[in-house]
This record gives C-alpha cells, structure tokens and sequence, in this order.
C-alpha cells in the first residue's frame, strides 16, 4: 500500500505546543516516524517558521530530519492561487493560505492537515477550493484537522519524538 503524504501548514507546527491542540499534532509527529505518513511541508512554511518561535523551529527541523518533502511555489501553483482569489475563495489578505492549498494540489499530496479552520479546514472553503481544482483540471485536495489524520493521541512532545 502506498504511503500518504501529509502536507502541514505552520499551524500544525505551533500546535504541538498548544495544551489544547497538542495531542493530535504531536500524534501526527509520531506517524511521520513510524512510516504511517510521509510528511510533506513547503517553502511557505519554511518561511513562517522563520519567525516562530524557537520550539517551532525544532518541530520543523525534526521534519527535514525525517527527510519530509518540500514542495516548492512554481507557476502553477501562483495560477491556481489565483484561481482561488478570482472566485472570492479567500480574500486577498489570507492569500497565503490559497498558496497552502495552490502548493499541495498542483504537487499532488493526499491531503493537508491544518488548524486554519476559518480559511482552510471549512466546510464551504473545502467545498470552494474542489470545485475550483475540478474546474481547472486538478484532483480536489483532502482537507482534514490532525485530529482527523493521525493514528495516535499523545500529550506532549517529548512523547512523540521517542
């Protein structure tokens, strides 16, 4: 059987950390090491964690250390990025999150997993964001909480790195 690729936003990053989100994304962290999920992240992301905080960081670097994808922005996904904007998907202050969606469907992943709840993980963006991929000839994207996506439910961390 195939092994999904998972693309994460810095939502998912700075979750591990949130008492109230932690164990979803931390147990999301624990399938990325045990080969459940290949992880998949972005320039974008890359770029945001730039700027977080240094426990952040760690959990992006952990990542590249388990060898996670890093999907790059091309013309393409700027054009479907746009699309979205075209269709009044997302205003074009959250622009950044349509490149999110833009990044994973033009390459392809299985699904992204995020804690936007108000720009990504919607019912009616879901919706929007499939009906624009179909339009322009790309599969829709799964969208999902780390609630949805992992197989484990660990408290911190620490926990998941072991």
């Amino acid at each position: 059987m195939k092994v999904q690729r998972v693309y994460i936003d810095t939502s998912v990053l700075g979750g591990c950390f949130d008492p109230e989100f932690a164990p979803w994304p931390n147990g999301l962290m624990k399938d990325f090491r045990l080969g459940n999920y290949n992880p998949i992240v972005s320039e974008m992301v890359a770029a945001e964690v730039k700027n977080a905080p240094e426990y952040v960081q760690s959990v992006y670097a952990d990542l590249i250390d388990l060898g996670a994808e890093r999907l790059a922005t091309n013309d393409q996904v700027v054009e479907l990025a746009n699309a979205y904007q075209d269709r009044s998907i997302l205003t074009p202050k959250y622009y950044d999150d349509g490149l999110h969606v833009a990044l994973a469907t033009v390459h392809e992943v299985n699904l992204i997993a995020s804690w936007n709840f108000k720009h990504i993980v919607h019912y009616d963006k879901i919706r929007r964001f499939a009906a624009a991929n179909i339009d322009l000839g790309y599969k829709p994207i799964q969208i999902h909480s780390p609630r949805e996506v992992t197989n484990y439910e660990v408290m911190t961390y620490e926990e998941a790195t072991r």
